[in-house]
């Protein structure tokens, strides 16, 4: 599924055919859809049509490699129903917004729902499959392999599951910004699409601070206040050894006689004895 749809609404549209279609005609379509076997595919005004290569097969007497027309014609939702449907996801602030952003949220099934309507295929009444191929079964493979395309191109266009069922991109979102919530989120959005506002330049401009001028060259250069012409011994610090100590005498790494922490202790001074010099 993942290789065809990348979004939750084109693997949500794939679960929903899969469920009405037989596995193995699903297996051999999605072999179609990676193979480059569709040739022509377009999808317009709720209709998918395509052109689908065959397979040779000298067996049932088909030596050239056939061209099936397949269609796909989904059930478009009355304009009574998608009115209601509009209304009642304009109430809603977490959907609207959504959409307006060219996102689908993930809820929106729900919302079809309480209007006892679906917008993914809920059953084989939503959409009407041929393909001129000898095959008995509908949606035979042919017609599988181009679901997995159309569920690519919601991908790309997630209103396409909208215009699938009847409503075009425009007239969505032309109904949903003529609502008061719309109106509040549609201007909203013009004012963060406005373009910015030149100015001369995009970093704080430096501020200029006085020195004391130095007349001596000396004082320039070595400072005021001179380096201290001796270190001071630096305090005898300890170094935890804990770190050692929970290896063990003789951990797995170590392969020697002796003991870990005794040779760490040993390094341990002769380090500590270099520093001091």
């Amino acid at each position: 599924m993942s290789q065809f749809s990348r979004t939750w609404w084109g693997q949500k549209f794939i679960a929903a055919i899969e469920d009405l279609t037989d596995a193995g005609r699903l297996s051999r379509g999605r072999s179609y859809a990676r193979g480059n076997k569709v040739k022509h595919f377009e999808i317009q005004d709720g209709l998918v049509t395509a052109q689908v290569r065959g397979s040779v097969n000298p067996y049932f007497g088909v030596h050239k490699e056939p061209l099936y027309i397949t269609s796909i014609e989904f059930q478009p939702i009355s304009a009574a129903k998608w009115s209601a449907a509009i209304a009642l996801i304009a109430s809603k602030a977490s959907l609207i917004s959504r959409l307006l952003l060219n996102e689908i949220p993930d809820n929106i099934e729900d919302t079809f729902k309480q209007l006892n309507l679906n917008l993914l295929p809920g059953s084989g009444k939503d959409f009407t499959s041929t393909c001129s191929c000898p095959d008995w079964s509908n949606p035979c493979k042919h017609v599988a392999g181009v679901h997995y395309l159309v569920a690519a191109e919601l991908d790309r266009d997630p209103f396409l599951l909208f215009e699938l069922r009847g409503l075009s991109r425009e007239n969505l979102l032309n109904e949903l910004a003529r609502s008061p919530l719309g109106q509040a989120l549609a201007a909203e959005l013009q004012l963060e699409q406005q373009p910015p506002t030149p100015v001369d330049s995009y970093y704080a401009p430096p501020d200029c601070v006085s020195t004391d001028s130095c007349a001596d060259l000396r004082d320039f250069w070595h400072g005021v206040k001179r380096l201290p012409q001796a270190i001071e011994p630096l305090d005898n610090i300890p170094v935890s050894g804990i770190p050692v100590k929970q290896q063990g005498d003789f951990p797995g790494f170590w392969e020697r006689d002796n003991s870990f922490i005794a040779a760490m202790e040993m390094l341990y001074e002769q380090v500590k004895s270099k520093g001091q010099l």
